[in-house]
């Protein structure tokens, strides 16, 4: 049986990435970079912290 641990959805402005992050324990917040690699390594952090697990 499959569960959704989080959604994410990463919107992209004319300067900078915005991903934003549902999870039942952390509910939803926003990261912001100006760089795609930035937002992402934002969100791993966010979301390793959150579960606690390391990858």
């Amino acid at each position: 049986m499959e569960e959704s641990l989080c959604s994410i959805e990463i919107l992209k402005s004319p300067d900078s990435y915005l991903a934003r992050i549902q999870t039942d324990l952390g509910g939803v917040r926003e990261v912001k970079s100006t760089t795609f690699e930035g937002v992402l390594e934002q969100v791993v952090l966010d979301l390793q912290e959150e579960f606690d697990v390391t990858l």
